[in-house]
């Protein structure tokens, strides 16, 4: 599994770590194909001059400094450019986690101490978790300065990459709240705690995935495609009796999970 390797700095502290990523993409991908014969469609890169196909190493980096005026800025020039300080994940500060909103989070990364950093890294990992708080920090990937997230866990520390604010589209406006009465929100409250359970990733699956690979056995075995019968939800109309109905649901479930 390819890693990137980079140094934590804060203080006078610094601590080496390889970055893997911590996601994998699971997801069914099609090819597009030509209707009438089935050819996978290919896209070629052709040169806009002189209509020559292209292959990567006949391909290089331009920016458009002027009308169809181009600055040719290669990767070793791109790296020269960069200081140690850069290539490092700097922490600017801690904060508390609740403070970010989700919204702010993107591509998350498992941290691993490289040989040297091991003493360093769990004292790093061990005050986050005592102080129940994470560190904000930034380093250079690619061509940009990338905000960062160092999150602590009990087997670990995980990285995630953030969007800085001007990347963030503005939430929509507040809608019009209207008034739920004292009765409503407890019995809301009390189906959430109903369904409390703890937060197990194992317990999730992608099932519409599995149903679209059995889809793809059918079709591939030539047998034809039937709809499931559909189960629409129902219309709420009391939403006291919705509630009520839902949370004696909850209990008959966990009722029969007993007993199994």
């Amino acid at each position: 599994m390819a890693s990137r390797k980079t140094v934590i700095t804060f203080g006078m502290v610094a601590i080496p770590i390889a970055m893997y990523k911590a996601t994998q993409d699971n997801d069914i991908h099609f090819n597009q194909l030509h209707k009438e014969d089935n050819s996978r469609i290919r896209y070629k890169k052709t040169c806009a001059h002189c209509g020559k196909e292209l292959t990567s190493a006949d391909i290089v980096r331009g920016f458009e400094y002027d009308r169809d005026k181009y600055v040719i800025i290669t990767d070793e020039e791109i790296e020269k450019i960069k200081t140690e300080k850069e290539k490092s994940i700097q922490i600017l500060h801690f904060a508390q986690l609740d403070q970010i909103s989700p919204v702010y989070y993107d591509k998350t990364y498992q941290a691993v101490p490289e040989a040297g950093g091991e003493k360093a890294f769990e004292l790093l990992r061990a005050a986050l978790m005592a102080e129940q708080k994470i560190a904000i920090g930034k380093t250079v990937m690619g061509t940009r300065d990338t905000l960062m997230a160092i999150i602590s866990r009990e087997d670990g520390i995980l990285i995630s990459t953030m969007f800085y604010a001007d990347e963030v589209r503005e939430l929509q406006k507040p809608y019009g709240k209207p008034e739920i009465s004292e009765s409503e929100l407890n019995m809301a409250r009390t189906l959430i705690n109903s369904m409390d359970t703890p937060f197990d990733p194992e317990s999730y699956k992608d099932e519409y995935q599995a149903k679209l690979r059995q889809l793809i056995e059918t079709k591939i075995s030539g047998k034809e495609v039937v709809a499931p019968e559909s189960e629409g939800p129902g219309k709420v109309i009391d939403l006291m009796e919705a509630l009520k109905a839902s949370v004696e649901k909850v209990k008959k479930e966990k009722v029969k999970k007993e007993l199994a």
